[in-house]
């Protein structure tokens, strides 16, 4: 499977994929043989506190290359594509690196750059809210300028609340902030990639086999190590399956309930990711799975 002239040693490499895909396997391989760190680009993955149920790689797959940017954020602290942008343009100066990961927008924001938009205020967000509640979205996309709503999807609630609540806090419409966007870290020339293309029903089964393959890893200890300070609003009990193994050790949820519950979430993320790929990364250089057994 390997081809060293798909991924020539003085270019990073970058490999995306739905989660279960086999992503991590090849960052690995090219790290053995070609040199390089293997760089996260998961966003659950830079959490310290589901090492297992993150899937991020294990003690002898660190061992055998370098690795960065797993596990070194508190799991309950926030933290944004923006913070990993600058948390990996270091490492692109000083070694060669393998980037990957499921986090379409990492690669996004890595290759096409960022609009630097200020978040969101909380009172801004309740104000839009109660607006959408007693008025209809009909109302925040009245005020929008012509402009705006050639650019969005103007069927898409999310969108257009955003671009309002843009518009709102900062008087400039937000096509202006995204036309403002600096240059991406890494141009096309520096880069090669990689995007995992699963076959549905392969992925499937390597879904339904996954969770069993974690719990045989320590997952459940690592659920009773999470326990005393459990929060459900910290950013890390987004990782899958976090909560209902949680349930599960406060005698809760059947674990064949969480097993069933794990895996329709698994294959529900993995399609939404799949959709990201199609949508943004289609132009990528694509590997037509199954041909890994890795992560």
């Amino acid at each position: 499977m390997f081809d060293p002239s798909k991924y020539p040693a003085d270019k990073h490499v970058l490999i995306a994929g739905p989660t279960a895909s086999g992503k991590s396997a090849l960052a690995l391989e090219i790290a053995t043989r070609q040199g390089g760190v293997v760089v996260n680009a998961d966003a659950l993955q830079i959490y310290d506190n589901w090492p297992i149920l993150s899937a991020r790689p294990s003690a002898a797959d660190e061992a055998a290359a370098p690795h960065a940017l797993y596990g070194h954020v508190s799991g309950d602290q926030s933290y944004s594509v923006g913070h990993w942008l600058r948390d990996v343009a270091p490492l692109l100066k000083k070694d060669r690196a393998i980037i990957v990961g499921g986090t379409g927008l990492y690669f996004t924001a890595l290759t096409e750059g960022l609009a630097e938009i200020p978040a969101t205020p909380a009172d801004v967000r309740d104000l839009a809210n109660r607006r959408v509640s007693t008025e209809g979205l009909k109302a925040l996309r009245a005020e929008l300028d012509d402009e705006t709503l050639r650019r969005i999807d103007t069927l898409n609630p999310m969108r257009v609340q955003r671009a309002w609540e843009v518009q709102h806090m900062t008087g400039k419409p937000i096509w202006q902030w995204q036309d403002d966007t600096p240059p991406p870290l890494l141009n096309k020339e520096q880069y090669v990639t990689a995007l995992m293309d699963a076959d549905k029903n392969w992925l499937n089964t390597r879904i339904e086999t996954r969770f069993d393959m974690m719990l045989q890893a320590g997952a459940l200890d690592e659920a009773r190590a999470n326990l005393n300070s459990w929060s459900p609003e910290a950013p890390s009990a987004k990782t899958i399956g976090a909560s209902e193994l949680i349930q599960h050790v406060q005698d809760e949820l059947s674990l064949d309930r969480v097993r069933e519950k794990v895996t329709i979430l698994t294959r529900q993320y993995a399609k939404r990711q799949r959709t990201w790929f199609r949508s943004r990364m289609s132009h990528w250089e694509k590997l037509h799975l199954p041909i890994l057994t890795g992560r």
